[in-house]
């Protein structure tokens, strides 16, 4: 008889792409989106290195679950889970936009809980400071002012915007979301891994000095990987060079460990 519990437990990730490789790496999708984000990922990573999305609740297969609207519960809970899952693997952390919100906070809590650090974190298209999060009265406009933020950063293409069906599932995530980015006070805390940047220079999200913020967050900054002429979503365009770069890094550290 399935545990209930671990039911729910078991929404939070998708499957491995490969559970037998020696490292894996957890991803953590952008707002308003869900784990398919990353489906054309794992034809890109090694067979020694496994890839797990997590899904939050409030979309695709959890579209009926309750969202979370702060970061610190929701990165509490996704903590307990990560705690659970892991096994003694090196592992990496990677997200983009909120998704390096989460993977940056959850790499923080798990270092307070005394469990094991990710050997490198992954921030893409966001950073502690110089990220334009939209104020909370910017939240509460109607629908239709959501969409046009939205279509304006790429993210809704015209196959969605008129699609009125899509749009009434997506944009309850796409608010909440929101919520979660705006709820977030910077803290300064640093992390017990290695962190390597991406941004682009035509994201209108991202402040160009931005990503500067990210140096003192750890005592092993790898840089910033600057992709010119790209929108905030350049992590769709640039998957073969993001993953192929964050896959050298990851290499790296584990073998230096």
């Amino acid at each position: 008889m399935t545990d209930p519990v671990a039911a729910v437990a078991d929404r939070w990730f998708q499957p491995e792409t490969a559970p037998d490789a020696e490292t894996r790496v957890f991803l953590f999708h952008y707002a308003g989106s869900g784990a398919s984000i990353y489906r054309d990922w794992p034809p890109l990573i090694p067979a020694d290195i496994s890839t797990q999305c997590i899904q939050l609740p409030g979309r695709q297969e959890r579209l009926n679950e309750s969202m979370f609207t702060d970061v610190v519960p929701l990165v509490e809970t996704i903590a307990d889970r990560i705690s659970a899952e892991l096994d003694g693997r090196p592992y990496a952390v990677f997200g983009h936009c909120m998704g390096a919100l989460i993977g940056y906070r959850l790499t923080v809590e798990l270092a307070e809980r005394g469990e094991q650090a990710p050997v490198l974190l992954g921030a893409s298209a966001w950073a502690p400071k110089g990220f334009r999060t939209p104020p909370p009265e910017q939240l509460q406009v109607p629908q239709e002012k959501v969409v046009e933020w939205a279509r304006g950063l790429g993210s809704l293409p015209d196959a969605v915007v008129n699609d009125p069906e899509a749009i009434s599932l997506m944009m309850p995530a796409m608010r909440a979301d929101l919520e979660v980015c705006a709820s977030y006070a910077d803290d300064g805390a640093a992390v017990p891994c290695p962190i390597v940047t991406y941004s682009a220079d035509h994201d209108p999200l991202v402040d160009p000095e931005a990503m500067a913020s990210w140096v003192p967050r750890t005592e092993n900054y790898l840089g910033n990987r600057l992709f010119r002429g790209m929108g905030h979503f350049f992590i769709h365009e640039e998957t073969t060079s993001i993953t192929a770069d964050f896959v050298r890094l990851l290499r790296g550290r584990v073998a230096s460990r």
